[in-house]
């Protein structure tokens, strides 16, 4: 556990917890903060309900390949994590969020640095060159995890030729 300095520079615990069945109604709302701010560098939109597509998520509660995490702060639940690839590999880190006022508090990297630890191994973390803020966490997080090295590789999205290639992070920990 972490303790995080906010709010006047009251301490705070981070934790992280396996999402369960019950935590569905919470994933989904911490979800539709996530793909709002997706929407800023890969131009979704909401539907006519005015809520964000569940994308993937449905299959990521379902998959015995991946696992979620809720990062909380205190009772507060800051951001989520889903690893996939946990029965063959590689390692994904197939989607992260930190809500905006846990941001730049190490929130994020405290949850990036457990799920390393909590599944050591080949993996492989992609983000967007888009996301300025991402792509500076990523590698500074990949330098220090990773101090002999990592690679980097750019990927197209499976069928969406219309937005630019992911930058993949190729570490292992």
């Amino acid at each position: 556990m972490l303790s995080i300095r906010q709010n006047g520079g009251v301490l705070s615990p981070v934790t992280l917890r396996s999402i369960l069945p019950d935590d569905l109604p919470l994933v989904e709302r911490l979800w539709q903060l996530y793909r709002h701010d997706l929407s800023e560098f890969r131009g979704m939109l909401p539907n006519d309900m005015g809520l964000f597509t569940a994308g993937p998520l449905p299959a990521y509660l379902d998959d015995p390949d991946t696992c979620g995490y809720i990062f909380c702060q205190g009772a507060s639940p800051v951001g989520f994590a889903f690893v996939s690839g946990l029965r063959a590999g590689p390692l994904h880190i197939s989607e992260f969020f930190v809500v905006r006022a846990a941001r730049r508090s190490g929130v994020g990297s405290h949850a990036a640095r457990q799920l390393f630890a909590r599944h050591t191994g080949q993996w492989e973390v992609a983000f967007q060159e888009e996301n300025p803020g991402a792509a500076r966490f990523w590698r500074r997080l990949a330098a220090e995890v990773c101090p002999t090295g990592h690679r980097e590789e750019r990927r197209a999205v499976p069928g969406k030729p219309e937005i630019p290639p992911d930058t993949w992070l190729l570490l292992t920990t």
